[in-house]
């Protein structure tokens, strides 16, 4: 009898480990699902973000006859009021680090009736209190112009190139795109920048990467001669 009592233990043992080892693979088998999930979505992001790389490298070379490929880079911003500081500043920071020539842009929302707010703070704003947050803000005037600039860096030249975008601020949301796009309303448009389909002709990137581009094109021209 106890050597049967020894044996069902025994046998209960077994069936348990069993159980214990059949769950432990079934959790492998869903966490090697999971990390091949995983890869599979960052293979498809990644492809997608250089797909998107690429279309925009693309559009730099039609419309302004230039090469530029994008990277990303931990650089120092400084506080400043000035973007052009900020992005001269970054400019200079990347150049040290990369030792190659390059371009910085940096841009804000400058509202008349907040004395140029958010400017330079644009990305902390949005961050923090949003497109609402700004509404509340505005009582009667809206009048507001996005700015952009863009810093080139090399190891003789440091020089920086604005473009501006004119227009005010809805009283709603209205439209997708980043950041502020659905609250600003460009001068002569009735529809917000989030609105708006074809928008990257007028806008202050555009203004600042033409400026930016006529400069380069014709040092390059001069240098070459």
């Amino acid at each position: 009898e106890q050597k049967n009592l020894e044996l069902k233990e025994k046998r209960k043992r077994e069936r348990v480990l069993k159980l214990i080892k059949e769950e432990e693979r079934k959790q492998k088998e869903q966490e090697n699902i999971k990390i091949k999930e995983w890869e599979e979505k960052f293979d498809r992001e990644q492809k997608a973000r250089e797909h998107k790389e690429n279309l925009r490298e693309q559009r730099l070379r039609d419309s302004f006859g230039i090469t530029i490929k994008f990277f990303k880079l931990t650089l120092e911003e400084i506080q400043s009021n000035s973007i052009k500081q900020i992005a001269t500043k970054k400019a200079q920071d990347a150049f040290s680090k990369c030792n190659t020539s390059l371009i910085i842009e940096d841009d804000g929302l400058h509202i008349d009736s907040l004395d140029g707010f958010p400017g330079p703070y644009s990305s902390y704003v949005q961050k923090t209190i949003g497109n609402k947050g700004i509404l509340n803000l505005l009582k009667t005037s809206r009048d507001a112009k996005f700015i952009s600039t863009i810093t080139y860096c090399d190891e003789n030249n440091l020089k920086s190139f604005e473009g501006k975008l004119y227009g005010t601020i809805s009283k709603l949301e209205k439209g997708q795109g980043w950041g502020f796009d659905p609250i600003f309303i460009p001068k002569n448009q009735k529809k917000t920048y989030g609105e708006l389909i074809e928008k990257n002709n007028i806008s202050h990137r555009y203004k600042a990467l033409k400026k930016f581009s006529n400069w380069y094109l014709h040092k390059l021209k001069y240098n070459d001669q």
